[in-house]
């Protein structure tokens, strides 16, 4: 994805395991990608990815790869 990507309209969820103590993840699914960010500071940058990353990622985490975190 490029850096000029309009993320302004964007549809945001934000991760039910986000806590109140602030560590809170917004993900966006948007045409084959995966966009994550800070709930919390919006604006402090956006990470993407493509779903075949995204999904190697989540398929590290919950088999405990530890090098995933």
């Amino acid at each position: 994805m490029s850096d000029d990507v309009d993320l302004s309209r964007t549809h945001w969820q934000v991760s039910s395991y986000s806590g109140a103590n602030g560590n809170c993840v917004a993900v966006a699914f948007l045409n084959g990608r995966v966009a994550i960010r800070d709930s919390k500071n919006p604006n402090s940058g956006t990470l993407t990815f493509t779903t075949t990353e995204w999904q190697t990622f989540l398929g590290k985490l919950r088999s405990g790869d530890t090098e995933a975190r």
